[in-house]
């Protein structure tokens, strides 16, 4: 049973400590969509969109308002479209923008598909249209799932969405790449993330389902500064209780947009997601623990206690915790990863290894627009590679900026920040690349 109380004892952290519910996500089902062309399917999912969407940002902003806690972001995530599209993907595409347009949602994820064993004629479709669809689009995002434990890598699709990045950087590049940042490519998709770019509503899912998703890094980082210099216990154990602190309002954030649009309640997705704002770093919380900068020595032994004891506290607080839960590591989003990336502190490669114990992956890294197509591919099959043996979520959203080199930045604005260009090996993986075909999955993928 959910009190009153243990909202009222988060005030402090919404008034001085960027706390705040990052997204309310709605999840449909579009398969019913699904008509003897595309034209007629576009018109079918705007208006189901319109029909099962209109309440949420109302509902929203009234739970913002009654509660006192920043909701900020109303998002929706549809079934992955290349299970409804056919030979016009771009209609479709259009009538997600225009819906969530219409309804008033900040983005809407699900422009993708699943193709870990192989691809259908439809997903090869899509996929050839992405780099138009996410220049030409202003709120559609979406995702690929290239890889998965039980599966392996499906190296054929790591090659393909290398040129597909390149060729949206390049259709977005007097927007900086922006088109890319709408972009994920993922090892163990998962099918209730309320985060974008990379939520979609997986198949496993209601036909309409509420999934919430809670950010609190500069929560954590003034609750370890009260311990400064105790023994890690100390600290692992204070993460824990703060993580178990925020999640209790995200669960009835849930349970209470849920009931008011009458939809099922599907899961909280407790995961350290940084803005740009100074105080709101997950770079900061390891700065916090003793790294003078986040990439110092120290820093994934740090990131692996904080991601865990995230999800400690937050499985204690709710009994459905899901999405990616933990702490993420976006470059352009944070901060101090800004600050620590600009100083040479961190590099590609450090954070590669961070990701083996933190939520997602490489994300929203800005590289050099000369980067080729085969080392954003090689770049992709490193990170999902982890994901695969280590059977977890990765990620790669990674920037080309067209025009630019090391030293010089982009910039986005709002809570896609700026980033740093980050050097990137140059030597060449060409003939690794372009073998194609599969890596198969690791032994312990045979679970049965």
């Amino acid at each position: 049973m959910l009190e009153t109380s243990e909202i009222l004892q988060t005030i402090h952290m919404i008034q001085e400590q960027h706390f705040d519910i990052r997204t309310i996500t709605l999840g449909i089902n579009l398969l019913d969509c699904r008509r003897d062309n595309d034209a007629a399917t576009a018109e079918c999912v705007y208006d189901k969109i319109r029909r099962l969407a209109s309440h949420l940002v109302p509902v929203g902003n009234a739970l913002e308002n009654e509660l006192g806690v920043p909701i900020v972001n109303k998002r929706l995530s549809v079934t992955p479209v290349s299970m409804i599209s056919g030979t016009d993907p771009m209609r479709i595409a259009i009538a997600l923008d225009a819906a969530a347009g219409d309804v008033g949602v900040n983005l809407i994820g699900g422009y993708g598909a699943l193709m870990h064993k192989g691809s259908t004629n439809a997903e090869n479709t899509l996929l050839e249209s992405m780099p138009e669809v996410f220049a030409k689009t202003q709120r559609l995002c979406g995702s690929v799932n290239v890889a998965s434990t039980r599966s392996g890598i499906n190296m054929d699709a790591v090659r393909r969405m290398g040129h597909i990045i390149k060729q949206t950087a390049e259709l977005t590049a007097a927007q900086d790449g922006f088109g890319c940042a709408k972009l994920v490519v993922f090892a163990n998709a998962v099918e209730d993330n309320p985060f974008m770019a990379g939520a979609f509503h997986g198949v496993g899912e209601p036909e309409c389902v509420v999934n919430v998703g809670v950010s609190g890094p500069g929560v954590v980082q003034r609750a370890l500064e009260t311990v400064r210099g105790k023994p890690f216990d100390v600290v692992a154990e204070t993460i824990k209780r703060t993580a178990f602190k925020i999640t209790r309002v995200g669960e009835l954030v849930a349970q209470e947009a849920a009931k008011r649009l009458g939809v099922p309640y599907g899961i909280v997705d407790l995961s350290l997601a940084p803005t740009p704002a100074r105080g709101d770093s997950v770079a900061y919380i390891l700065k916090e623990m003793g790294l003078e900068m986040a990439g110092a020595p120290g820093t994934t032994a740090a990131l692996a206690m904080l991601n865990d004891m995230v999800k400690k506290g937050g499985v204690m607080a709710s009994s459905h915790v899901g999405g990616l839960s933990g702490a993420f590591i976006p470059v352009s989003e944070d901060i101090g990863m800004i600050e620590a990336a600009e100083a040479n502190c961190l590099t590609i490669e450090k954070l590669e290894a961070m990701t083996c114990v933190c939520s997602v992956g490489l994300d929203m890294i800005a590289i050099p627009g000369d980067t080729s197509a085969n080392t954003i591919a090689g770049i992709i099959a490193d990170e999902v590679a982890i994901g695969m043996v280590n059977n977890k979520t990765t990620a790669v959203r990674i920037i080309p900026a067209v025009g630019k080199g090391y030293g010089d930045s982009i910039n986005f604005g709002g809570l896609f920040g700026y980033a740093p260009i980050m050097k990137v090996n140059t030597f060449s993986n060409d003939a690794f690349i372009e073998r194609g075909g599969r890596i198969p999955a690791p032994l312990h993928s045979l679970r049965n």
